[in-house]
């Protein structure tokens, strides 16, 4: 049984946390509105590329070193599998072939980040009480659609996870999310600033040929305030993360 289900779910978590530093309004509606027409292309055409299959291939027992402590390879393998899916799913849309050599450099590097990012939360002496680690899973919960906690962590328990090791998992994450949160400082944006984001939006729906009716600024608000925050949180993220490894031992075997 697979024990780093769970692991593999908080990375995703890390992942596209990372991923929003690199993101803005503008770029995610130009993602949208291509893989529309590269969907629609493909309907016309009749065409589905073939969807890829994992190559875990020489992967070494020992992926990374942080500071000693070693990323091994059943970790990496169950990380890599859960982000393979979703790299494949957008391959098959975009029509471009998937690189397994890069992606598997992209998740050796994430797992490094994370891992440093769990070092440091350590070494800072961040805790996570009972109560902050069920409301965490209140949320995995929720997020999954599995109904209650209780079901969450049934779910867990035939892949392989006891509670408490998913209750070891969920407060280490606990005490990355304050770390970030201590570096990021005041993430909420500005009225300016979402006001900008939305007429960037705007804008760029309003030049594109779409029936798509632009939804008014109130409406837009939460979802654009939000999407500023989570940029500011993987900015700051990985700011620390790039100053963290300037003073690490890492080692990448990929």
């Amino acid at each position: 049984m697979n024990k780093k289900w769970l692991l593999s779910l908080l990375f995703v978590a890390f992942v596209s946390l990372l991923a929003a530093c690199g993101n803005d309004e503008e770029g995610a509606s130009d993602n949208k509105e291509q893989e529309k027409q590269e969907e629609t292309e493909q309907a016309e055409s009749g065409e589905q590329p073939e969807a890829p299959e994992p190559d875990l291939e020489g992967v070494p027992e020992v992926v990374a070193s942080v500071n000693g402590t070693e990323i091994k390879k059943e970790e990496f393998e169950t990380t890599y599998k859960g982000q393979f899916q979703q790299a494949a799913m957008q391959s098959q849309m975009t029509g471009q072939e998937l690189d397994q050599d890069q992606l598997k450099k992209q998740i050796a590097e994430s797992l490094v980040g994370q891992e440093l990012l769990v070092q440091e939360a350590n070494n800072r002496e961040f805790t996570a009480s009972e109560k902050e680690v069920d409301q965490t899973l209140e949320e995995y919960a929720k997020q999954q659609q599995v109904g209650s906690v209780d079901e969450f962590l049934a779910a867990l328990k035939e892949r392989g996870m006891s509670e408490k090791e998913v209750r070891s998992q969920v407060q280490t994450q606990v005490k990355i999310d304050k770390l970030i949160a201590e570096e990021a400082g005041d993430v909420k944006p500005s009225e300016e600033e979402i006001k900008e984001a939305y007429d960037k939006m705007k804008e760029q729906q309003e030049s594109m040929d779409t029936e798509q009716e632009v939804p008014s600024y109130e409406e837009a608000k939460p979802t654009i305030e939000q999407q500023l925050t989570r940029q500011k949180e993987g900015q700051a993220t990985q700011k620390l993360v790039d100053n963290l490894r300037e003073d690490a031992e890492v080692t990448v075997n990929l």
